[in-house]
């Protein structure tokens, strides 16, 4: 639970009914809610938790990580060591910048990087996974705009702006961030994935939980003060937050209402910062009050109609429509037939799931062996194995020991009559896992399938 105070929401000025509403709407959505946190005048009105997610675990949050990116700029900025009016190319060695540099290039300053306006006609970020020298490979793909001309969203940009810091400031960017932002916060769970370049990935691969999230809305609201301390500059989260550039080319209407500094304007004067499948982290200046939320939402936009639909007439003194909240907030587990076990344990080739065996037991548990080598790609592994034992019934919470941290998983196991549906959880992110394993003759046929994603969703593995 944030260190924020508590209160009602009738003593902030809102009714309980809507918020019941609000909450409910969300419940009944096909958008997987989380957590989520509502602030109104400094007090926390509203704090939830659909189990098995929890307040205080440390949640992947994608490109929210953007905007803390964008304050560790503001902090050098106000400290005279940059200028938003930088060459990137001057904070770049030879050894590193293409042998002929383009006139777009030489053009691109810190500001475009902010803005997302390199002149890129897209997203560098798939380019630069290709290989592990990503400063290299980002400055030397073509610009083939005016920086500064057409905005692209670009994660690429975001990685540079990381390296900046560090070279600036001779840390990496949580280094830089820890004392200065994420400690006083309360924030001591934060860890931010490296590239193998050694730089924080800027971008995205921040972790923080619900709480920390939180109370970094309010320092926001609050202009940088945070318990009487100016903890961030005042003037750079004004330019940050405010429409720095146009960005009407996006589609969904909260996606383009202009852009700032690593910050997404929002219709009714908002602004947030957001991640992919359903993060946010909500500022409404004109309502003194901030949300943050958690979720697997498959579509953002769906979920920012529902803030519109029910929290804004909520802020103006509206009473909901008498919906109910639900008694329970819980993700429940999938139910069906008992699972088929035949004692039988199947080997698998190295894949892009990890699994290297499958045992279906005769009481219907599954265990799954991982080899950490081919974890997903989202996943920052340790060395070395894991079995991981699913049962039927009710959620299992276990820990993922080949991610590092370990982080929490919630299992079971369900069945058709002809299979063994396992379905795991990765709590401390938005992803779900589902493998629906069937015995063909003297083989397992596995479809696995995951929720959200940003490559195919569905594929098939087939034993030795």
């Amino acid at each position: 639970m944030s260190s924020l105070p508590r209160s009602t929401p009738e003593s902030q000025g809102l009714s309980t009914g809507a918020l019941d509403a609000f909450v409910a709407a969300l419940d009944a959505s096909d958008q997987e809610i989380q957590t989520l946190s509502l602030v109104r005048h400094g007090h926390v009105v509203l704090a939830e938790q659909w189990a098995p997610y929890r307040w205080q675990d440390p949640h992947l949050l994608f490109s929210v990580s953007k905007s803390f990116t964008s304050m560790a700029i503001g902090l050098l900025v106000d400290a005279g060591r940059l200028s938003v009016g930088d060459q990137v190319i001057s904070f770049f060695g030879a050894d590193e910048l293409p042998e002929q540099i383009s006139a777009n290039l030489a053009a691109m300053q810190l500001r475009h990087l902010l803005t997302m306006t390199t002149g890129h006609a897209q997203d560098t970020v798939e380019a630069l996974n290709r290989d592990h020298r990503m400063i290299r490979i980002f400055l030397g793909l073509e610009v083939q705009h005016e920086p500064g001309t057409h905005f692209v969203y670009n994660s690429g940009a975001t990685y540079l702006l990381s390296v900046i810091v560090q070279r600036v400031s001779g840390e990496k960017l949580l280094d830089f961030l820890r004392p200065r932002l994420f400690e006083p916060l309360g924030a001591h769970e934060a860890i931010w994935a490296e590239s193998k370049e050694g730089y924080n990935t800027g971008g995205w691969g921040l972790s923080l939980n619900t709480e920390s999230l939180t109370n970094f809305s309010q320092l926001l609201l609050r202009r940088g003060v945070w318990e009487g301390r100016q903890l961030l500059p005042a003037a750079w989260i004004d330019e940050a937050t405010k429409k720095q550039v146009d960005n009407s080319v996006e589609t969904n209407p909260d996606w383009r209402q202009g852009y700032g500094y690593q910050f997404w304007r929002a219709r009714h004067n908002a602004y947030r910062g957001d991640g992919a499948f359903g993060q946010y982290c909500l500022v409404f200046p004109d309502h003194d009050a901030t949300l943050v939320i958690t979720s697997s939402s498959p579509d953002m936009q769906a979920v920012m109609d529902l803030v519109w639909e029910h929290l804004l007439p909520a802020f103006e003194g509206g009473a909901g429509d008498g919906t109910p909240r639900p008694e329970v907030l819980e993700l429940l587990p999938p139910t069906g037939a008992d699972p088929v076990g035949n004692g039988r344990t199947y080997e698998f080739e190295p894949n892009h799931t990890g699994v290297t065996s499958i045992t279906l037991a005769e009481d219907g548990s599954v265990t799954l062996a991982f080899q950490a080598s081919t974890q997903a790609e989202y996943l920052t592994v340790t060395e070395g194995a894991m079995e991981l034992v699913c049962r039927p019934g009710d959620w299992q919470e276990t820990l993922d020991t080949l991610q590092e941290p370990p982080q929490r998983l919630a299992t079971s196991v369900h069945g058709d009559g002809e299979t063994a549906v396992v379905t795991i959880r990765y709590l401390e992110t938005p992803f779900v896992v589902t493998l629906r394993c069937r015995p063909d003759g003297d083989r397992l046929v596995v479809e696995v399938r995951f929720n959200v994603g940003f490559g195919p969703l569905q594929s098939t593995l087939t034993s030795k």
